[in-house]
């Protein structure tokens, strides 16, 4: 019989603490002018490391990330009311915690976490300024998602007829997570998990599908913008919009952008939080009604609590954003949401298995159809339309990393066109819930067929 595995930390407090350090780590090297750290940077990126840094805290014993109680307590899978009370903390049924570290962690920044960086940054999609940068921008974006929203499907088809063992049972569900962070990022790839009820092992092998594949598109993307101007010479694509907007967000910035006071920060955690709360309550009214009356639903997920609190605050922050409320932009908002974000960023990575390259290598394949999908339509409708390399990078960017990386690739241009690419990715997690529970269906019924 083998021995019971000891991990290092046992304390709630200690292991978020270390997360908030290797953060904080990773913020400062990526920012640091020293000549190392630049060049290691230019070849890892920041957010891969914010991954794969906590990932090594599970692998080597450090802390604890329970797969089955974390899936047994979130409802992904039934394991019996006896597992159940073993996985709390207590015997007390009113007590929900659950019985890991890392789990614990998770589930903090999933519920309550996750719905405030959404309102955060959704907060500050002006659709004004998505109108102002041309129908082509907005075009390559919607294009960008269209390809993920199909591709996996189209992968998961390809792969059915190559290799059927590697897409049976539900690794389809797995693929939702990919979608979620590929249209809109890790707040969205989060929600599927608990939307689609994926479990641990699946999730932690599609995380490391996700970002690696993403990271080598990304490097895709910033060779081309090297060479951004030739390749425009040959295209015959008009940048003089590209100019414009240069000047024009330039502009913006410093007539707008202003240092936050305490009351700024107040307030925003307020409405943040707040509206957690109220999609919440949403959540909790709307679900066991649904479950009762229309069981059915539940293949849409439409019985889950996690969708509908999802749901509800994505929409309440697109109407925010039409009101007076999208002003705290300005002192920072979508900042404070990335900051929830990377922090659940951490949290999933203490999900992650870096063995999975080794143990589930066809996945990759799996990823690289996708990403291969995603990135043909892109030429194609880029060529037919004459689109600057610019919005064809910035529009597949803002779907394939999100906020944390479409600003990179946008500043890879110009510096002053990095706001663009927040822009870009904001519209990104605002349709990322909503397209990638879309690209879920397809797969449910893809892998149900077969």
């Amino acid at each position: 019989m083998s021995e019971p595995i000891t991990y290092l930390v046992d304390n709630n407090a200690v292991a978020f603490g270390i997360l908030a350090l290797i953060l904080g780590i990773v913020f400062y090297s990526s920012n640091s002018n020293k000549p190392y750290f630049k060049k290691f940077y230019t070849v890892v990126p920041a957010l891969l490391l914010c991954y794969f840094i906590p990932s090594l805290l599970h692998t080597f014993y450090i802390v604890p990330f329970d797969y089955a109680c974390t899936d047994i307590l979130n409802g992904a899978v039934d394991g019996g009311a006896k597992v159940l009370a073993e996985c709390r903390a207590s015997d007390d049924p009113s007590d929900t915690t659950i019985g890991s570290i890392g789990a614990d962690l998770y589930y903090v920044a999933s519920r309550f976490l996750l719905p405030a960086s959404l309102i955060l940054l959704t907060l500050s999609i002006d659709f004004k300024r998505i109108r102002a940068l041309g129908s082509k921008a907005v075009i390559m974006f919607l294009t960008g998602t269209v390809g993920i929203v199909i591709g996996g499907p189209i992968a998961l088809l390809v792969m059915s007829v190559i290799n059927p063992e590697v897409v049976a049972g539900d690794v389809w569900r797995g693929m939702t997570t990919v979608a979620g962070s590929w249209i809109g990022g890790g707040a969205n790839q989060a929600a599927m998990k608990e939307i689609y009820e994926v479990s641990g092992g699946i999730f932690s092998s599609m995380i490391a599908v996700d970002v690696i594949m993403a990271n080598i598109w990304m490097a895709v993307l910033l060779y081309m913008a090297a060479r951004s101007k030739e390749l425009d010479a040959k295209s015959g694509a008009d940048t003089s919009a590209i100019e414009d907007l240069k000047l024009t967000v330039e502009k913006f910035n410093k007539e707008n952008e202003r240092i936050p006071n305490l009351n700024d920060l107040m307030l925003m955690v307020a409405i943040a939080f707040g509206a957690t709360a109220f999609g919440h309550l949403v959540a909790d009214t709307l679900a066991p009604f649904i479950t009762e009356h229309w069981p059915a639903a539940k293949e849409y997920s439409l019985t889950s609590k996690f969708f509908w609190l999802i749901v509800t605050v994505t929409t309440l922050g697109l109407f925010f954003s039409t009101t007076k409320l999208r002003n705290f932009e300005a002192a920072g908002a979508s900042k404070l949401g990335s900051v929830f974000i990377y922090i659940l960023v951490a949290t999933i990575g203490l999900h992650m298995d870096i063995s999975a390259i080794v143990k589930n290598p066809w996945l990759f394949v799996i990823g690289a159809i996708w990403i291969s999908v995603h990135a043909i339509l892109m030429l194609v409708v880029a060529k037919i339309i004459k689109a600057p390399i610019f919005f064809l990078a910035v529009g597949s960017q803002a779907n394939v990393g999100g906020a944390a990386s479409a600003p990179v690739v946008a500043s890879a241009f110009h510096p002053s066109l990095a706001p663009v690419g927040v822009l870009l990715a904001v519209l990104g997690y605002a349709l990322g819930t909503y397209m990638a529970w879309f690209c879920g269906q397809i797969l449910m019924s893809i892998a149900g067929a077969s």
